[in-house]
């Protein structure tokens, strides 16, 4: 299974996402969560606008 991902990022398609983690506030409780997820580079701020 590495093998699959190395061999991924090393044909040069990883540098292309990126790793996103947004801190996001319960309307519920008021406490924090993460939000994470693998994004394309070029939709990395649309990403951080969403609620």
């Amino acid at each position: 299974m590495a093998k699959k991902v190395v061999a991924t990022l090393k044909s040069g398609k990883g540098k292309e996402f990126s790793k996103v983690i947004k801190m996001v506030k319960s309307p519920l409780t008021g406490a924090y969560t993460f939000k994470q997820e693998v994004v394309h580079n070029d939709h990395v701020k649309d990403f951080l606008k969403e609620k």
